[in-house]
């Protein structure tokens, strides 16, 4: 069954004067608006995004948007009309966000987050009214399982997120070592799976003990490198010590407090030396 407003696998069913038309099945022959067609045959399978064109057309064209129908994406509004504010989504015919689906004062130049939707035209229109899509109930995750992320806001706890297009999100802020910003997207992990079905998330999935192994070996490479002396300790700011190891206050006081008791290190007032004890 072709979806309008994704990505769809069609065959060439037919070919006029350099122009292609699609096995549209249901929906019949679809054009594909594309200019360069002259080397395509009939029978070939073509990857197309399937639309109704400004004519009511149903049309396909091999170009690929920045998102599809029942995504989450963070597009740039290139102009604002009488109709409702236009975006940047890929494709030559900007992308409308009406006014009824805005939410707060939009400025062109700058970007917004949206989710695509079909209206009930079968026109594909983006909407900021976030909450009308994306739910807070989410079935059959498990803890650990990877997952794709968005940043949607920030709030008192940390950062709110929209996981794999579908459902909410937490990434608590004692738990974030990296500047996030809204709109990013990255690969994330289900932390856990609350009684009320609602998500926490984390960024780093590594097993502590690993992570705590491999920033020992970090810290003892690092010192090496300038002179065996850093300018670090476990009462060091959480940033500083995210900057040069990437990781945890807390993994690092582990990694230091481990290395002490190898006598690998010295723990100074100011930072931590290589130990001169072999």
């Amino acid at each position: 069954m072709i979806e309008i407003g994704k990505i769809n696998r069609l065959t060439i069913a037919k070919k006029l004067d350099n122009q292609c038309y699609l096995d549209g099945g249901e929906l019949g022959e679809l054009v594909l608006v594309d200019v360069a067609n002259a080397a395509r045959q009939i029978g070939d399978n073509v990857e197309v995004f399937v639309y109704i064109d400004g004519k009511n057309q149903t049309v396909a064209t091999t170009q690929k948007p920045k998102a599809q129908v029942d995504e989450v994406a963070w597009l740039k509004v290139v102009s604002l009309s009488h109709a409702g504010a236009f975006l940047d989504w890929g494709l030559p015919k900007d992308l409308l966000l009406p006014f009824s689906e805005q939410k707060g004062k939009l400025v062109e130049g700058r970007s917004c987050l949206v989710r695509l939707f079909l209206d009930e035209n079968n026109r594909i229109a983006a909407s900021m009214l976030l909450d009308d899509f994306i739910q807070d109930e989410a079935f059959y995750y498990k803890e650990g399982q990877a997952v794709e992320l968005i940043i949607a806001d920030f709030t008192e706890l940390g950062f709110k997120a929209v996981v794999d297009h579908k459902y909410w999100g937490v990434l608590y802020k004692n738990e974030v070592f990296q500047p996030l910003k809204r709109g990013q997207q990255l690969t994330g992990h289900i932390k856990k799976v609350r009684p009320d079905h609602r998500l926490d998330l984390i960024l780093g999935q590594e097993k502590y003990g690993e992570k705590v192994d491999a920033t020992s070996a970090k810290i003892l490479a690092v010192l090496a490198k300038h002179g065996g002396h850093i300018a670090l300790t476990d009462k060091s700011p959480p940033e500083m010590i995210y900057d040069t190891f990437g990781v945890s206050k807390k993994v690092f006081k582990q990694a230091i407090g481990g290395l002490y008791k190898q006598r690998k290190i010295v723990i100074e007032e100011k930072g931590i030396r290589l130990s001169e004890t072999p």
